[in-house]
């Protein structure tokens, strides 16, 4: 082992991120305000771990003060969470606001004004209103591009003297994948076409967002925030080098390149005609994304991917599904986070980094969310309560360095923020694995604890320095 110090760079980022429906809970919610996540959670609450979802989540709606309080003892100088569509409107077609739960965002805005924490606000982050996804397929629609378009009107002309950094999504691929490609979740259904159709329609809306946000002449800045997976390929053979470009293609390049080009890759576009993808796309539509790009992303780092090209030949009778090209590889001997099931691998962090700087004009971006979900955390309490979450802080560590690492190298990085604030509610993982700095303890009215990690992170933000032990010694 190596000690390491090195100065974060003046104005860095160190924020902690969380979603509307992951937080707020259901207290206030009307008749026909369910989103698609509280019907999952209806439909197939046997999937969620130990019956726990969206219903009461942390109670951030009527906790939000406890919480900013929380925030700023914890040293974060952003928080990104995101506006819950289903809930902000009572009619999505005409886009009339549902004025109790404004109101709750405006408390929650002056509230950290006055603590002096930066918020970031998403306008979607799977919370697409349940009606929409009955009545039109939800983003299967057009027509739901100008209800969302309209709602983000609604969003922007009440908040957008406030808040400065808009996010149009966070991680726009994952609700059609688990849904259409893979049917993991409600209401699953294998559709790679379906598929295509939300990632387009998820486009648009971005490059609609955008236009309407400037159009308006608001202060700051609109983005989006993306989940790229880090792929490598299993060896430097080319069918494996082709595997993984076109698993990046499939995964990546898909929300990447029109955010930030303004295109579809042309050997994407190829891939889905040579399978006979079905998506409804337009030369207008075509011409709204590549005249509203993004002016920053956020991105989701947690572990990379690793692939391999395929050992079996597709079978005739299955539809076509990108796996149609690679498959999955675990690297042997792989560092892990056994609780989730996933690699640890920092370097994901600075390759990404130089892929921003080398392939994408070096656009200013962030790390939107990093972290380390772990089981049953209260086996590590101390004599006083405190979760010694020490996996936790080097597990930061060693990403956030990897950030400064690639912000000296020359790539637009602009901070780095932790998933999560405090322990929450994950898609059928639920509270299995807590990810927070603060702990909800859901056995005592969920009281909310520092842990040890909160403190740690409040002395990085105001030593302005980070310590890090690195393994890096012959042995």
């Amino acid at each position: 082992m190596s000690k390491h110090t090195i100065a974060l760079p003046q104005g860095f980022i160190l924020g902690a991120a969380a979603s509307a429906w992951q937080t707020e809970g259901w207290s206030g919610k009307k008749a026909g305000q369910d989103s698609y996540l509280d019907a999952w959670y209806q439909q197939d609450r046997h999937v969620w771990h130990n019956g726990y979802g969206p219903a009461v989540a942390t109670d951030f709606i009527n906790r939000f003060r406890e919480d900013v309080a929380l925030m700023k003892a914890a040293g974060l100088t952003h928080y990104r969470t995101s506006i819950n569509w289903s809930r902000f409107l009572t009619d999505y077609e005409n886009a009339v606001v549902d004025e109790e739960y404004a109101a709750y965002y405006d408390l929650l805005i002056d509230e950290m004004r006055r603590q002096g924490i930066e918020l970031m606000l998403c306008l979607e982050h799977y919370e697409l209103p349940l009606q929409l996804l009955e009545a039109y397929g939800g983003w299967q629609s057009k027509h739901v591009v100008e209800l969302f378009t309209r709602y983000a009107e609604k969003v922007f002309a009440r908040y957008a003297g406030k808040v400065t950094r808009w996010f149009v999504f966070n991680e726009p691929i994952v609700v059609q994948t688990r849904v259409y490609l893979d049917a993991l979740r409600w209401p699953y259904e294998q559709n790679t076409h379906k598929w295509m159709q939300w990632n387009h329609h998820k486009n648009l809306a971005t490059a609609k967002v955008v236009k309407l946000f400037r159009q308006q002449g608001y202060a700051g800045t609109v983005g989006t925030i993306l989940n790229p997976e880090v792929t490598y390929p299993r060896s430097s053979a080319a069918h494996d080098v082709k595997a993984a470009k076109i698993y990046d293609l499939f995964y990546n390049r898909v929300f990447l390149d029109p955010a930030i080009k303004g295109v579809y890759p042309a050997e994407l576009l190829q891939l889905l005609d040579k399978h006979k993808v079905q998506w409804d796309v337009t030369e207008e539509e075509l011409a709204i994304i590549a005249a509203n790009t993004v002016d920053e992303v956020g991105l989701n780092l947690y572990y990379p991917h690793r692939v391999k090209a395929p050992s079996r030949a597709w079978h005739p009778e299955t539809p076509f599904h990108p796996a149609f090209y690679y498959e999955h590889f675990e690297l042997p001997g792989r560092r892990m986070n056994r609780s989730r099931g996933w690699e640890i691998q920092p370097r994901i962090v600075f390759d990404m980094a130089q892929r921003m700087k080398e392939e994408y004009g070096n656009l200013p971006w962030f790390v939107a969310e990093s972290g380390m979900g772990i089981e049953n955390e209260a086996q590590f309490k101390d004599a006083q309560g405190e979760i010694q979450d020490d996996y936790r802080i080097n597990f930061i560590a060693e990403h956030l360095y990897q950030a400064v690492r690639a912000r000296e190298a020359g790539s637009n990085c602009q901070g780095y923020m932790l998933w999560a604030f405090t322990d929450n509610v994950s898609p059928m993982n639920a509270f299995k694995n807590r990810y927070g700095l603060i702990e909800i303890d859901l056995d005592n009215q969920r009281q909310r604890r520092m842990k040890k990690s909160a403190h740690w992170f409040r002395q990085l933000r105001d030593t302005q320095q980070l310590t890090l032990n690195i393994d890096d010694e012959a042995k």
